[in-house]
C-alpha cells in the first residue's frame, strides 16, 4: 500500500504511463496569492523591458556584452580588468538564492524566475484570451482541425511568436546595448544581416521555450529543482498541504451537505482535484514537497476558494513547513540560515568595499616581451613598455601623459607625448623609460608610473625596469 502511494516519485507528473509527454492544462488561477504575483511580475516584467534602456552616469543601467567582455551592474561598468568583482557579484547572487531556499523553499521559482513570469502572467494570460479555460483548452485539443481550432492556433501561435520576437530584442539590447540595437532598428535590418539572423535564432528559442517546452524547463532542464532537495530541510517554508488537518483518521471524502466530517474521522480535504487541475506543472501537492512544485501558490487559492465554499476553514494548503504541520512549531531561524545570512554580508560588505576602492581609469605598463634593455651614452639605459589604458567613465579623458614617480628618468612615446582617451574605451601604445644607471639598484628595478591627465594625477601603474647585472 504504502509502495502504491510512493508511485509519483518514480515519474514525473508531465510524462504518462506511456512514457509520452503529458500536456499540462492547468485552470485559470484566482485569488489573493494570485494578485500578489501580478504584482511582483508586472514590476519585474516593467525592469526587465527598461533597464536595458535606462542610463546611470551615462552607462546603461544592466548590460552583459559577453562579446566585448564588457558589463554594466546598475550603472557601474565592468571590464575584464573587474572581473573578480563580477564573480563575487556571482557569488553573492548564488548565495542569496541559497539562503532564500533554505528558509523558504523555491520562492524564487514561483514569484521571481523569468521563465514562470513569463509562462504565468504573459503566454498563459494569451492562451486563456483564445483558448479559455482548462475545459475549453482540453475539449479544443482534441477536436479536429476546422475552421475554428485553425483561427484560433493560428491567432495564438502569431502572438507567441511577436512576443518572443520582443523578447529577443530585449535580450539582444543586454548583450549589445540598447543604443547599437536602435541604431541597427533605425538602419534597418538589410543592413545588419548577422544580427537579424541572430535574433530570429533567439526569437525561435524562446518560441520553443513558451510554446511548447513548457515547464518542462522547470522540471527537467532547470537545475535549481534538483537544488532544492539539499537545501530544504524540515524547518523550511514551503507551499504544504496540511495532511494531518486534510486526512484525518479515515483520509479524504467527498463533500456531502450537513454532513458531520469530524464525526465521522473524515479530514477536511474534500478530494475536489481542483488544486490539481489548477497546478502549472500538473501535480498533486497533497503528495508532499515535490521535485516539479515551483511554490507558484496557485493550488492555495484555489483550496481557499473552495473551502470557503464549503464552510471549512482556509489553509489546508498554506505557507508551512513540515515541523509547523507536525509539530506546530513556528519558523526559527537556524544556525544553518545564520551561517549563511553571515557569508552574505561578509561577501556584500567586501563587494562594496571594493566597488568604493575601484579606480575609473585602469593603467597596466609592461615592459615588451623578447626585448631586454639598451645601453646608451651618458650611461642611460632605456627599456620599452606597452601601456594599455581602460577609461571607464562616460568622459574623454583628454591630455594624458605619464611621469616617473619612483626614480628621475624621462618617458617618451612613439606618437605624441600627450593624448586622449576616448569615454567608455581603451587607449595603447608603446613609451620607452630612460634611467641614469647610477640610480638603480640592481638589475630588476620597481617603477613607479603616474598616469596624468593635464596636472591632475588619475592613476598609477608599477613596472619592472632591466639594467645590465655589472652594473650594480
Amino acid at each position: 500500500m504504502a509502495q502504491d502511494q510512493e508511485h509519483f516519485r518514480d515519474s514525473i507528473g508531465t510524462i504518462n504511463e506511456e512514457g509520452k509527454r503529458a500536456w499540462v492544462f492547468p485552470k485559470k488561477p484566482s485569488g489573493k496569492f494570485y494578485e500578489y504575483r501580478k504584482y511582483v511580475s508586472y514590476f519585474l516584467l516593467a525592469f526587465l523591458f527598461l533597464a536595458p534602456f535606462v542610463k546611470v552616469n551615462g552607462n546603461q543601467f544592466l548590460m552583459f556584452n559577453v562579446l566585448e567582455r564588457r558589463f554594466n551592474i546598475f550603472g557601474f561598468p565592468f571590464w575584464p580588468q573587474d572581473f573578480h568583482l563580477f564573480v563575487i557579484s556571482m557569488i553573492i547572487g548564488v548565495i542569496f538564492i541559497a539562503l532564500f531556499t533554505v528558509a523558504f523553499g523555491r520562492i524564487f521559482c514561483g514569484w521571481m524566475c523569468p521563465q514562470t513570469i513569463f509562462m504565468e502572467m504573459v503566454f498563459r494570460r494569451i492562451e486563456f484570451w483564445i483558448d479559455g479555460d482548462r475545459g475549453a483548452q482540453i475539449r479544443l485539443d482534441k477536436q479536429p482541425w476546422n475552421a475554428d481550432k485553425i483561427r484560433k492556433r493560428t491567432l495564438k501561435w502569431s502572438i507567441f511568436f511577436v512576443v518572443s520576437f520582443l523578447i529577443a530584442n530585449v535580450f539582444l539590447a543586454y548583450l549589445i546595448g540598447s543604443d547599437r540595437l536602435i541604431q541597427y532598428i533605425t538602419e534597418g535590418p538589410l543592413q545588419h544581416v548577422s544580427t537579424i539572423v541572430s535574433l530570429l535564432i533567439f526569437t525561435a528559442v524562446f518560441y520553443f521555450v513558451f510554446a511548447w517546452f513548457r515547464e518542462q524547463v522547470c522540471i527537467i532542464a532547470c537545475p535549481y529543482g534538483r537544488m532544492q532537495g539539499v537545501l530544504l530541510d524540515n524547518k523550511s517554508i514551503v507551499v504544504a498541504y496540511d495532511h494531518k488537518r486534510g486526512e484525518a483518521e479515515k483520509g479524504r471524502k467527498k463533500f456531502r451537505k450537513g454532513e458531520d466530517r469530524q464525526a465521522l474521522g473524515h479530514g477536511d480535504c474534500i478530494d475536489c482535484f481542483q488544486c490539481v487541475n489548477v497546478c502549472p506543472t500538473g501535480i498533486d501537492i497533497r503528495n508532499g514537497t515535490q521535485l516539479e512544485c515551483i511554490n507558484c501558490t496557485a493550488c492555495i487559492d484555489e483550496c481557499d476558494t473552495i473551502m470557503e465554499k464549503v464552510n471549512l476553514p482556509k489553509g489546508l494548503i498554506r505557507y508551512a513547513s513540515e515541523d509547523n504541520i507536525e509539530k506546530k512549531s513556528k519558523f526559527t531561524f537556524t544556525p544553518r540560515l545564520k551561517g549563511y545570512t553571515a557569508v552574505l554580508v561578509i561577501l556584500t560588505g567586501i563587494l562594496v568595499g571594493m566597488l568604493f576602492l575601484r579606480n575609473e581609469v585602469e593603467a597596466n605598463i609592461l615592459r615588451l616581451p623578447g626585448q631586454l634593455y639598451e645601453h646608451k651614452e651618458g650611461n642611460i639605459i632605456s627599456n620599452v613598455f606597452t601601456y594599455k589604458l581602460v577609461n571607464k567613465t562616460t568622459q574623454d579623458i583628454p591630455e594624458v601623459s605619464f611621469k616617473l614617480l619612483s626614480h628621475k628618468g624621462t618617458i617618451s612615446l612613439v606618437r605624441h607625448e600627450k593624448f586622449l582617451v576616448p569615454a567608455q574605451e581603451m587607449a595603447e601604445g608603446t613609451l620607452f623609460i630612460e634611467i641614469n644607471n647610477s640610480a638603480l639598484q640592481g638589475d630588476k628595478n620597481k617603477l613607479s608610473i603616474g598616469v596624468y591627465s593635464g596636472d591632475k594625477l588619475i592613476e598609477t601603474a608599477t613596472a619592472r625596469f632591466l639594467a645590465p647585472r655589472s652594473y650594480r
